[in-house]
């Protein structure tokens, strides 16, 4: 299908009130940036290489959804469902994944330097290797993730869960963490580069 086709597919589905339908559509190496894709039933579909550069995917369902080598950047995620998505290699730098869930997704490798995944659901997730670089997961469950090799350097992890997360190899120079981040047992951020926020305030 072509741009111009799913344009025209979104836009007939609202106008009937309908969530668009676009399950298991081979949208792989497609120009789908700043599209309107919120709320779109995505499950299984093909999106290898897609361009979906200032997306709006908040509260799709992205679930089995192949995304890997695809740009994502500055796209809108809030709230999408992404569980076991692939997500390999693809760029989220800046994209806001507030509060989406991707349990168990596989983001190997992926950027997401500067992406906003306050609240997020990663519960064994694959972020080996992955760039974080100054991205914003305060609030993230990352129980049992794999972080191994991943930059997390200047990442703001206030309140985030890491409890049985891998960390080896793993960059933490400067991210922050707080009275509230949960490390796995016996785990010192300090001796790993990480900063604790400090708490302000009369002591």
């Amino acid at each position: 299908m072509k741009r111009d086709e799913i344009i025209r597919k979104i836009e007939a589905s609202r106008r009937e009130g309908k969530r668009p339908d676009l399950r298991r559509v081979d949208l792989s190496e497609l120009d789908l940036g700043r599209v309107n894709l919120s709320e779109a039933n995505l499950h299984e579909a093909n999106l290898y290489q897609a361009n979906l550069d200032e997306a709006d995917l908040h509260e799709a369902n992205l679930v089995f959804v192949n995304l890997i080598k695809a740009t994502l950047r500055r796209a809108i995620l809030r709230g999408a469902n992404l569980v076991f998505a692939n997500l390999r290699l693809a760029d989220l730098s800046g994209a806001d994944l507030s509060g989406a869930n991707l349990g168990a997704a596989d983001l190997y490798g992926a950027n997401l330097s500067q992406a906003k995944l306050v609240g997020a659901k990663l519960q064994e997730a694959n972020l080996r290797e992955a760039n974080l670089t100054r991205a914003n997961l305060s609030g993230a469950d990352l129980h049992e993730a794999e972080l191994g090799e991943a930059n997390l350097s200047q990442a703001d992890l206030c309140g985030t869960d890491l409890r049985e997360a891998s960390l080896s190899k793993a960059n933490l120079s400067k991210a922050m963490y707080d009275q509230h981040t949960q490390w796995d047992r016996g785990f010192d951020p300090a001796s790993a580069g990480a900063v604790r926020k400090r708490k302000w305030g009369l002591f």
